[in-house]
């Protein structure tokens, strides 16, 4: 926590800078509400104001959340170095996972360091242990659905990550002295009980939807994915943490206005909420900070102008195995002919699933199923127009994944 020495905090928070939301946070010792620095809320000289690197942070040392600026709306912390750290990255693994109830030690196991060794460089970096910053995960993403949707409290308190109703109402109610039924009797919601829910994932301007929108529009593998207008849609399977797959859809639009995507999820995606969203993430590259990355390759238009462009991004992948079944794929032919290739696949191997978009009927296959083939697996794909090398490493690759000996 630092106080109004950090002049450069105060200056983008005065600015209402938004190239700094989501890198820290304001906490107003006047009202006890800590912001964003793009909030509009007033302050005035008299106001004392400290500094935190994360909400959590905040929240540990007494203030409550703005309800103009909503801090749990703020884009997820960047990485500015070359290398990732080990907290950015137990920062990345719980909020994907902080649905599915897994506590910091699972997480330091899969980082494959001891809790300890976690808990003092998390410590270190942050101001807070894990185990606060996973909470603060979980009431962050309990406070967008009670806020945002209208589902039930008790799906509210199963899709963040809580044990039981009970246990969510009384850390809710100790950790920000009102109920969820208080907090969201505040909140102008439509009172419609619908089979999907809406939230918003926040990013840093300016983002290039469009130019992603057209990469995967070109790639879209029919059955599984689909671009109508500026929406992206697709179907999903995850893992929960009883390692049962949990199946729906997903439709992404971008609100400009809000600078925010906002994602339209089934109902049925509620028990791995936070790893759907964690995976749009990933796949419209809302971790970039296009400021950094612009002023690293701005550069460029000295070869050529317009090389490098404010807001581009890189698309990733919203399911790892799909990605490299596509690579493998699109080796050495067109998009459209792996494109084609891809939708052979799913539409053999995949598993069908009723959606309410009638183009969106398949899952894409788990490394489970061409795992467990029985004939051998270039006999099964040479029919679908793929070559004996590509469906052996396809194969070669599933059993990679089964053996889960992919890092």
């Amino acid at each position: 926590m630092e106080t109004t020495n950090n002049k450069k905090m105060v200056e983008a928070y005065k600015n209402k800078d938004l190239r700094f939301d989501g890198r820290f946070f304001v906490g107003n010792a006047s009202i006890q509400t800590y912001c964003r620095p793009i909030c509009r809320s007033k302050t005035t000289k008299q106001d004392k104001l400290y500094f935190f690197l994360t909400a959590a942070e905040a929240e540990q040392a007494g203030f409550q959340p703005c309800l103009l600026c909503r801090p749990e709306l703020a884009p997820p912390l960047i990485t500015t170095g070359e290398i990732t750290s080990l907290p950015e990255k137990a920062i990345k693994m719980m909020e994907e996972n902080c649905s599915n109830g897994k506590d910091f030690a699972e997480t330091a196991t899969e980082l494959g360091v001891s809790d300890h060794e976690l808990h003092r460089v998390f410590l270190e970096k942050y101001n807070v242990t894990p185990t606060q910053y996973l909470q603060t995960s979980r009431l962050h993403l309990a406070r967008n659905l009670l806020i945002d949707t209208s589902i039930s409290i008790q799906k509210v308190a199963m899709a963040s990550g809580f044990s039981s109703l009970q246990a969510f109402n009384t850390i809710f109610k100790k950790h920000y002295q009102l109920t969820p039924t208080d907090l969201r009797k505040n909140a102008s919601i439509e009172k419609k009980q619908k089979d999907e829910i809406t939230l918003s994932l926040t990013y840093r301007p300016p983002h290039l939807y469009s130019e992603i929108l057209r990469f995967l529009e070109g790639r879209a593998i029919p059955g599984v994915e689909l671009v109508v207008g500026s929406d992206y849609l697709r179907t999903a399977r995850i893992r929960n943490a009883d390692n049962e797959i949990i199946t729906g859809w997903l439709k992404v639009s971008n609100n400009t206005q809000k600078n925010a995507l906002a994602v339209t999820l089934s109902e049925s995606l509620l028990p791995v909420l936070s790893q759907a969203l964690a995976k749009v993430r990933h796949l419209f590259d809302l971790y970039n900070d296009p400021t950094i990355v612009y002023e690293a390759l701005a550069s460029m238009n000295d070869i050529r102008p317009g090389l490098c462009v404010p807001g581009t991004r890189v698309p990733g992948s919203f399911d790892p195995f799909e990605m490299v079944v596509r690579a493998v794929l699109g080796q050495q032919i067109t998009v459209k002919a792996a494109t084609t290739l891809a939708g052979r696949f799913v539409n053999t191997f995949g598993r069908p699933v009723n959606t309410e978009i009638p183009e969106l009927n398949h899952l894409f296959p788990l490394p489970n199923d061409i795992a467990a083939l029985k004939a051998p697996v270039d006999t099964l794909l040479g029919p679908l127009g793929i070559i004996t090398t590509r469906a052996q490493t396809i194969g070669s690759l599933a059993k990679t994944f089964v053996d889960n000996s992919v890092n």
